[in-house]
């Protein structure tokens, strides 16, 4: 069974947050490579990280720079940063109140498929929704988990957005909890300008434990991915 390491880095700047990913990310490659030379016996590290973000976008390498509706004035009005970064994927939002988690995994532990990686995430989100009396679902063709995917009134409810390198994943998903969803209206989500965002807050008419969910969504993604945290 995988071993996982997990942190909950808190409320932390999303530069911070990248480059710590960043070191790690490289750590493991640079073992796969050594290991693949012959050069060392070392074995990679999968890590969890939970945070929180101070308001920012972030544009993914498929994305639109037009998808960011405010100029440099309106981003410091909104006391929010803004960086074009490596995942997949468009435009999204952080901020206080949502999850985001930040899985570092070696899928060469678990199994080297990004798209059955993917549906894993979601479905570990959909799980822990399913605690709440919520019923999150996918929509065909687009990543994320959503709320009444499929009928006039779509909402997403969980972003997504990685970057793999030699089964190695970086970035993951925001997840809105208690987050302040004004600020959506910014951007258009993920280039899709035909469906709403939700929050959990939204959905239940009030705020909820982000420390409940936290816990929840470690159990879960322990269950989808069958491995055991460690220390």
């Amino acid at each position: 069974m995988p071993a996982v390491t997990f942190k909950d880095l808190g409320l932390i700047d999303f530069k911070e947050a990248w480059d710590y990913q960043e070191f790690l990310f490289k750590e493991n490659i640079d073992i796969k490579i050594r290991a693949r030379n012959g050069e060392s016996d070392l074995s990679t590290q999968n890590f969890l990280l939970f945070c929180e973000h101070p308001h920012v976008y972030t544009l993914g390498k498929s994305g639109k720079q037009g998808n960011l509706l405010l100029d440099e004035k309106g981003l410091e009005e909104n006391q929010a940063a803004y960086y074009k970064i490596n995942r997949g994927g468009d435009i999204t939002y952080h901020g206080p109140g949502q999850l985001v988690v930040y899985p570092i995994f070696d899928l060469d532990s678990f199994f080297p498929d990004i798209h059955k990686y993917m549906r894993f995430l979601e479905q570990s989100v959909i799980n822990t929704l399913e605690k709440y009396g919520i019923r999150g679902e996918r929509v065909e063709g687009l990543t994320g988990v959503w709320i009444d995917g499929n009928s006039q009134s779509a909402r997403k409810i969980c972003a997504m957005g990685v970057k793999s390198s030699r089964w190695v994943t970086m970035h993951g998903i925001g997840f809105n909890i208690n987050t302040d969803l004004s600020y959506f209206s910014h951007i258009i989500p993920c280039g899709i300008d035909d469906k709403a965002v939700t929050s959990l807050e939204r959905e239940l008419g009030e705020k909820v434990s982000l420390e409940d969910i936290k816990t929840i969504l470690k159990e879960e993604l322990a269950k989808q991915f069958e491995y055991k945290y460690t220390e």
